[in-house]
């Protein structure tokens, strides 16, 4: 979807691979990850240190589990922003 709206998109496989490509880049507007990620470590990780080397990067979270799943006192942690699986393209 977002290569269709002419967004440039570069994808990982997982976390540890979206972390060297964070370092080696200059520039990234968006981050796009899943909470849970196949290697052990969470979205939230790779957020933690795309922050730390792109101070002005955004981000933005998808997960198929619930809300309940990321959600602590009955909302998001601030700074936290989730677009829920399944989504479609309008």
């Amino acid at each position: 979807m977002l290569r269709d709206l002419g967004y440039q998109v570069y994808e990982a496989a997982d976390a540890a691979s979206a972390i060297g490509f964070l370092e080696s880049s200059q520039s990234i507007d968006l981050l796009f990850t899943d909470v849970v990620l196949p290697d052990g470590l969470h979205g939230r990780n790779v957020a933690d240190h795309a922050r730390r080397l792109h101070p002005l990067i955004k981000v933005l979270f998808t997960t198929g589990y619930t809300r309940n799943a990321i959600v602590h006192n009955g909302g998001l942690d601030a700074g936290v922003h989730l677009l829920s699986k399944p989504f479609t393209f309008r």
